[in-house]
């Protein structure tokens, strides 16, 4: 009861304000204006309002709503616990098929260079002088694109 009451006194605010848009020659949003201020008489006429308030104050409702919830969030820590432990069985299986041992094999030396040591730069290759040679490759690609 109180909210068709509620509901009809939206409608005629709204169209209240509709008028006063169409007596100001601003037709369209009258035309809109009005289109949603019958919105609330319409949901009380076709008892849609009845069935949503009776849905949103019943208790019993919202412990079905926060079950349902609980279901969704079990399933989906299943899920994850399932993917996770299913990893960890695959890569002990693979870890078990492999004969060796679980080290990484040293780098070989072309890896390296022929002659270097991994911490020394060539003496042959000069040292880059402040910011004109940093921007030369950046240089070379605007130039190809034509800017």
């Amino acid at each position: 009861m109180l909210t068709s009451t509620v509901c009809a006194a939206l409608s005629v605010a709204g169209l209240g304000i509709a008028a006063l848009a169409a007596f100001r020659r601003r037709f369209l949003a009258a035309t809109r204006i009005a289109a949603f201020a019958l919105i609330p008489a319409g949901l009380v006429m076709t008892g849609i309002i009845d069935w949503i308030t009776g849905l949103v104050l019943k208790p019993t409702v919202w412990a079905g709503f926060g079950l349902l919830a609980l279901s969704v969030l079990l399933f989906l820590v299943s899920r994850f616990a399932e993917r996770r432990s299913g990893r960890r069985t695959e890569r002990r299986a693979a870890a078990a098929a492999q004969p060796g041992s679980a080290v990484a094999p040293a780098a070989s030396a072309p890896s390296l260079g022929a002659g270097r040591e991994p911490g020394r730069r060539p003496a042959a290759e000069p040292a880059r002088q402040g910011g004109a040679d940093d921007f030369s490759d950046i240089e070379a690609i605007l130039k190809k694109h034509g800017i």
